[in-house]
């Protein structure tokens, strides 16, 4: 029978308990270490290879009008983005070997590929049966594809690109009409079909949607002009000023930040929001300057809301599920901080 000796501890024993062993053995784990590093580089020039022969990357990165048309995002975007969340990819695509099959072929989609077919299904929300068909895979495939590579996202990108500054309450960061003005806040929708049950209709009835009934999310930004917080998804019903108590955002105000919101925040501690004019008076000159200062600060927040309707997942009307806040969350949430890859280099206002 065959046997091993480990040179390092002197122990020996049969073949088959050699890799019990190697795992649990101070003396082999570099060595296993070594041997898992090298596989890993293999793997990963095989998959780099992939991106040179595989639609739709070898396609579209071809030139950058292409690859924004499809994207929304530059060659130089994507390349960043994808080295966010190389690693998981690769691992993912590795250790999970996850074939997508049609009755003709089988292939593996490389880590690059599987990048740029959720960046094109979160600008276009192109059907799940069209992407099949479009890259000749199977629709439960393109499925599983879409909700795993969205995890991956929101793992790795969506905290790189979105939090609050630490040193938010600095004097020498931007800020509003006044120093402590630091923040703007919004709320955005986004349109659902119309629910069955009666019930329902009453808690997702959002009268800007254009369907009528929504879902409803707080984006929050600094005057750099960034997005800093997004709240989970709400039933459009939800008022704003109890999103904003239920987001988290508050126990990052005080005397020294401020947030600058519409008028659906009014009473809310440490928010500003323009003054209202008392019934059968008109307001005086003061609070006239107040309001023009506080709504040319909320432009910002606004323009930001729009941009985010340029992503037809947002934009559109959503198809998933819509009693499951948690992955609507997780999209709106990737969709902002692909938003803000696309603010840094066009900044709102320069």
């Amino acid at each position: 029978m065959l046997t091993w000796t480990c040179t390092g501890s002197s122990r020996s024993g049969l073949y088959k308990n050699y890799y019990r062993h190697r795992d649990n053995c101070s003396f082999c784990t570099p060595e296993l270490e070594e041997e898992k590093q090298h596989e890993m580089e293999e793997k990963q020039q095989q998959l780099r290879a992939l991106d040179d022969k595989q639609r739709p990357w070898s396609e579209w990165r071809r030139t950058n009008a292409s690859c924004i048309q499809h994207t929304g995002y530059d060659v130089e975007q994507v390349q960043e983005l994808y080295s966010m969340c190389e690693e998981p990819l690769i691992n993912y695509c590795s250790h999970k070997n996850y074939r997508l099959t049609n009755s003709a072929a089988t292939f593996y989609l490389s880590p690059m590929d599987m990048l740029v077919v959720i960046l094109w299904h979160l600008k276009h929300y192109h059907s799940e049966r069209y992407i099949a068909s479009e890259l000749n895979i199977s629709q439960q495939a393109v499925n599983y594809l879409l909700s795993t590579v969205l995890d991956i996202l929101h793992s790795c990108v969506y905290p790189e690109l979105i939090s609050i500054p630490a040193n938010i309450s600095s004097s020498r960061t931007p800020h509003g009409p006044q120093r402590y003005h630091k923040l703007i806040v919004d709320s955005t929708f986004i349109a659902i079909p119309e629910p069955y049950d009666s019930q329902l209709r009453k808690a997702y009835y959002h009268a800007k949607s254009s369907t009528n009934y929504a879902l409803k999310v707080q984006i929050a930004c600094d005057f750099h002009h960034r997005i800093v917080h997004v709240s989970e998804c709400y039933r459009g019903s939800v008022h704003d000023i109890t999103v904003l108590r239920e987001s988290g955002l508050l126990e990052h105000v005080n005397d020294d930040v401020q947030i600058i919101g519409d008028k659906g925040y009014i009473g809310e501690e440490y928010v500003m929001t323009p003054r209202k004019k008392s019934r059968g008076r008109e307001l005086i000159d003061e609070d006239k300057d107040f309001n023009y200062d506080i709504n040319s600060a909320r432009a910002a927040i606004e323009n930001i809301n729009q941009r985010l309707k340029t992503y037809a997942i947002l934009g559109g009307v959503y198809r998933g599920a819509i009693d499951d806040f948690h992955k609507a969350t997780k999209i709106v949430q990737v969709v902002c901080a692909l938003c803000n890859l696309n603010l840094i280099k066009h900044p709102i206002r320069r």
